[in-house]
């Protein structure tokens, strides 16, 4: 029996509707598969990175204990050949530049380890330093001058290898005016950040027959070469005591007797109305800030230099000099 026209619509229908039916599936299971698919990457991706992280965590550590002995190796082998190559100059802390400044050592008698001397013709001081050296049996190197200006500038042909300056302690200072029976004179110094102010100060403290100075040990520079070198070797004759406190400093001098005395521009009395004699300690503070709010607030008395000019501040070195020879006028020393 022949189909009729509508059953074959019908039937088409059927196949394309289960055929449909069927692609929808088929793009169902598709779609499930490319997401677990997709999943399964990014899990394995995730765990790629998780994994390159750790590893590269791990060449990090080791590059960096390969670095750190990569340069201990270095250190200690440049340490060695600079021992072979008698650099001794590193292996010391200090050094003494300038022909006064070591020549001032050599008088003072203090530990010299070595001292470099320019090769070729010598006038003047020098040989006076290399008979010195001689004399006292301190071993003497000659070099080119261009060894010496890697040494340090403006060396004129000399320069001493020296241990560590020596500081020393307050008792120390104390000390020396007692056995001299002089009533004590220290200069305290409150931030001196210039190295030749702190030597020009030096300087000028030891011809003023100062017994010590203090200085902080902390926003003060410390005695280095280039301090030697300005104070021309005066610091071979003054103590120098280096403390954690500047206050309880000045308390202990206090306790012993001692004046403590400030200069500050806003001060009311002027330096040469000051009775600057007996037990004192003179206070000079920093170049550009002066003495510090608490050191101010615990000194006995202020003093101040008198301004005529239209400049309001002197070279704290030049303040200090001003200062101390007015104190040595009226102490008559």
């Amino acid at each position: 029996m022949r189909e009729s026209y509508r059953d074959k619509r019908n039937k088409q229908a059927r196949i394309e509707e289960e055929q449909k039916q069927y692609d929808e599936r088929r793009q169902t299971e598709r779609r499930k598969y490319d997401r677990r698919n997709d999943e399964r990457r990014m899990a394995d991706r995730r765990v790629k990175n998780r994994r390159d992280a750790e590893r590269g965590e791990l060449d990090r550590r080791i590059g960096e204990r390969r670095s750190e002995s990569d340069r201990r190796f270095v250190e200690r082998r440049g340490l060695e050949d600079r021992r072979q190559n008698n650099e001794d100059e590193i292996l010391y802390d200090d050094m003494i530049v300038g022909r006064n400044a070591v020549l001032e050592v050599l008088k003072s008698g203090k530990d010299i380890n070595k001292i470099f001397v320019e090769r070729g013709e010598r006038h003047g001081s020098i040989n006076e330093i290399i008979a010195k050296a001689k004399e006292a049996r301190i071993v003497l190197v000659e070099v080119d001058k261009a060894k010496l200006d890697t040494m340090a500038e403006n060396h004129q042909g000399v320069i001493a290898i020296v241990p560590p300056f020596n500081y020393c302690e307050i008792e120390d200072i104390l000390e020396i005016a007692k056995n001299k029976k002089e009533d004590p004179f220290i200069l305290i110094l409150d931030g001196i950040e210039d190295p030749h102010n702190m030597g020009s100060i030096i300087r000028t403290a030891e011809t003023a027959g100062v017994h010590g100075i203090i200085i902080p040990k902390r926003r003060n520079v410390a005695v280095n070469s280039t301090v030697v070198k300005v104070s021309t070797g005066a610091t071979a004759y003054v103590k120098v005591a280096r403390v954690n406190n500047i206050n309880d400093t000045i308390r202990k001098l206090k306790d012993a007797g001692l004046w403590i005395i400030g200069t500050d521009s806003e001060a009311e009395t002027l330096y040469y109305h000051q009775d600057l004699k007996g037990p004192l300690a003179i206070i000079i503070g920093s170049e550009g800030f002066g003495m510090s709010k608490l050191v101010k607030e615990n000194t006995d008395l202020l003093i101040k230099i008198p301004m005529r000019g239209k400049i309001t501040s002197l070279n704290a070195s030049v303040s200090a000099g001003i200062v101390l020879y007015e104190a040595v006028k009226q102490r008559n020393f």
